[in-house]
């Protein structure tokens, strides 16, 4: 009876813990929903927080017009919401893109690529004049590194490019069975010493066979909204 009763209240604290986790993500999801409010267009990332956006945005029609999307889970979403999907060469400039970060420093530098979209959010924040990331306080660090560096690569290149990541230090781990929507294969790279994210960044961009590197500090969040238990945090 006692295993059973610990057995119990472990999955009620862990069901607790995620209730609590998604609470934090809606009131950064929420916030961005009022900075959206002004943009007819607007970019929209990928992952469990931009979902809640999503949800947010479909909750309240007419808050935003049009969509770009940065995959194809998304762009799922983004229809069953009713909202319509525009393509990126259609525009001339794209004002905001709101997006989640799997970790995220106080001067607003990233690591992003848990969903595999890395690529499709780097160029949607490289066209956005306005990059809005929105996290839960469990995402956000000192330093970057403790979440591995997701890399998207050419297939036939993921070992040539693992090889020149084991030799910087990193331990190279390709995501089998992940097919970007690119068509490509992710490296989710452990142990890489971040000091320095923007030189990185630069530098692993370089290696031939490399499409692009979840590192976002060359072109950083420009606002940074955190949802906490006691409320919202802006960096």
């Amino acid at each position: 009876m006692m295993r059973a009763q610990s057995f119990l209240q472990l999955i009620e604290s862990r069901a607790m813990m995620a209730t609590d986790a998604d609470a934090k993500k809606r009131r950064a999801a929420l916030a961005a929903l009022e900075l959206a409010r002004s943009e007819v267009t607007i970019g929209v990332g990928t992952g469990s927080t931009v979902n809640l956006f999503i949800d947010a945005l479909a909750a309240q029609p007419g808050s935003v017009c049009r969509v770009v999307s940065s995959s194809e889970a998304s762009s799922a979403r983004l229809r069953a919401a009713g909202l319509e999907i525009v393509d990126l060469n259609e525009l001339t400039e794209l004002a905001l893109y709101v997006d989640g970060a799997d970790e995220a420093t106080p001067v607003r530098h990233l690591i992003k690529g848990g969903g595999a979209a890395l690529t499709r959010e780097k160029i949607l924040a490289a066209a956005a004049r306005r990059f809005v990331c929105i996290v839960d306080d469990s995402k956000v660090v000192a330093t970057l590194g403790r979440f591995p560096l997701p890399i998207e690569v050419i297939p036939m290149a993921r070992a040539l490019v693992g090889r020149q990541l084991a030799a910087r230090g990193g331990r190279p781990v390709w995501r089998q069975g992940c097919v970007t929507d690119n068509g490509n294969h992710i490296l989710d790279i452990y142990d890489l010493r971040i000091a320095d994210p923007v030189a990185l960044e630069r530098e692993l961009n370089q290696i031939t066979g490399v499409v692009a590197v979840g590192l976002f500090a060359v072109r950083p969040a420009d606002l940074l909204l955190v949802g906490t238990a006691d409320g919202l945090q802006t960096r």
